[in-house]
């Protein structure tokens, strides 16, 4: 799994527009971010709700850990993507673009099957 990959699977859900962002490519749907990419650190910024923020890092430790400090209980989430199946970072894209889209918007697209 590669950030070009990422960004792909990002600009594929509908509604989300790509911009840079303190100097890093951020997308967001009606205004709302939900996932950021770390390409010097090989990593994406995601924003879960913390129940599933706490699923993911109990289920799976190696490939997602919160951010620290006051975002990181908010919901935004490390998502390493050196080894990540892209099935399993798909999901989770959707997941938290389905975070922030208006529910008119989400009617538009059918959930991947978990990876």
């Amino acid at each position: 799994m590669d950030a070009g990959t990422a960004r792909e699977m990002a600009l594929d859900m509908p509604g989300t527009l790509e911009k840079v962002r303190y100097g890093r490519p951020n997308f967001s749907v009606k205004k709302k971010g939900y996932m950021n990419l770390w390409l010097d650190e090989g990593r994406a910024v995601i924003k879960l709700s913390v129940g599933q923020q706490e699923t993911w890092n109990d289920e799976d430790p190696d490939h997602f850990t919160p951010l620290p400090g006051r975002l990181g209980k908010l919901g935004w989430t490390n998502v390493f993507l050196g080894t990540i199946e892209e099935r399993r970072f798909r999901f989770v894209v959707d997941l938290a673009w389905r975070n922030v889209a208006p529910k008119w918007l989400i009617l538009t697209r059918q959930a991947p099957p978990k990876g």
